[in-house]
Order: structure tokens, then sequence, then C-alpha cells
């Protein structure tokens, strides 16, 4: 019954993944981004705005350590990565799983970044955001993905390919 942990840069297709993924391999879904806007009740960008990033990942953190399901694939939210605790926790019942995509990818499927809850520190670009989250990504993941050109369903197949 073990969980499957999706990471990777915003856009990089984990909700949109998991769901198809969740419906593949008969498991629960749970997004952990909606598990925040719940708990605050409030939009992650309107949590960014008012409380700032480091309250948003001190939230985050909290959720990503109280999840406590078992059987789900979970889509974790692009900063999830940076919470060590977090990460082991997750490793002990699933698989970490990267979807991998390139900046380029980011950049291209990224469109409303000043809405969707990413947080950027002052004058950081997202390509600022990549080089420092790709190695953390690397680090924590069990399996590794590429999105880059592929359908929702090819990237569902590699990972089910993957899992064997």
């Amino acid at each position: 019954m073990q969980n499957i942990i999706l990471v990777g840069m915003p856009s990089c297709g984990k909700s949109t993944v998991g769901v198809v993924l969740a419906k593949t391999l008969n498991k629960g879904f749970v997004d952990t981004d909606i598990l925040i806007q719940q708990k605050e009740k409030k939009t992650l960008q309107e949590i960014i705005n008012a409380q700032g990033n480091d309250y948003f990942h001190h939230v985050e953190e909290s959720v990503l350590l109280s999840f406590s399901g078992e059987d789900y694939v979970v889509a974790t939210g692009g900063s999830a990565i940076y919470f060590d605790r977090a990460m082991e926790k997750f490793k002990q019942n699933g698989k970490i799983i990267y979807l991998k995509v390139s900046l380029d990818t980011v950049l291209e499927r990224l469109s409303n970044i000043k809405t969707r809850g990413v947080t950027l520190e002052k004058g950081q670009t997202l390509a600022d955001l990549y080089q420092q989250r790709v190695p953390l990504y690397e680090k924590h993941a069990d399996i590794t993905v590429t999105g880059d050109k592929r359908t929702v369903e090819e990237v569902v197949e590699q990972i089910v390919e993957a899992l064997k």
C-alpha cells in the first residue's frame, strides 16, 4: 500500500499526471497545494501575498508532515522538496518520482506565474529557481521521469513501467 509522491517544478504536470496515475493504479489522489488552500482558506498566491514566502513554507511543511494517507498518489507543490523531514517521511511509505522537464518547458507552460503561488524571492527569476531546485529533486527522487514533449498518458506509462 505504498504512496507515490510526485515532485517537480511548477507546471511539470504533477497534478494532471497524478490524477491519471491514481486512476491507472487504483489509488487515491491528493494535491498538497489544495490541502494548503483548504487549511488556510485562501489561494496559494493570497497566502504568499499576505504573509510571505516564509509563512507559506511553514504551512506547506506542516501540511506535508501531517499527511498520513496510504495507497495514494500525492502531487506536491514545487517547493515541497525544500523540506528534508517531509521527503524522508514520504520515502518511508512510498516512492518519490521526479517529473523532470526542461527550463524551456517550464517557461512555455507557466504563463500565470503571478497568480500560480510560486514562491520566488525578490529579484529571483524562474531560471534561478529552476537551478536551485533541480539538484534537490534529483537528490530525493527514487525514480526520474522526463515529461518534455510527452503526453500525460506517455508520462503515466513511463511511471507505471518504472514502478515494476
